[in-house]
């Protein structure tokens, strides 16, 4: 079943630099959110190509969701609320809730 998951979840991460590149371009030139401007790390602002430069971040993501390594140059653009949707269930709300519990304490 944890194979069907992790297919699942690369299957839909290989859709996800298509729906990142229409984002990124809606919102070129906008102003960048207050957490992301801040330099907090948040699931819901922070790109995953930003946040896994912060290498204790980086290490939490990896912990909780190992098979993501995989899809880096893929999903970068995105944040994590932004890819959960398309994981089918293996970045769920409480995964997201705990990243960003680890998140906060950096």
């Amino acid at each position: 079943m944890k194979t069907i998951a992790l297919a699942a979840l690369a299957a839909a991460l290989v859709a996800g630099p298509a729906l990142a590149q229409e984002q990124n371009h809606a919102n070129h030139g906008a102003a960048k959110p207050a957490a992301a401007a801040s330099g907090k790390i948040s699931v819901e602002t922070t790109p995953i190509g930003e946040l896994i430069k912060n290498e204790k971040a980086k290490a939490a993501l990896e912990k909780a969701l190992p098979e993501i390594t995989a899809y880096y140059d893929q999903i970068g653009g995105m944040t994590l609320a932004q890819v959960a949707p398309m994981s089918q269930g293996a970045l769920d709300d409480a995964k997201l809730k705990a990243l960003q519990a680890e998140f906060d304490k950096l």
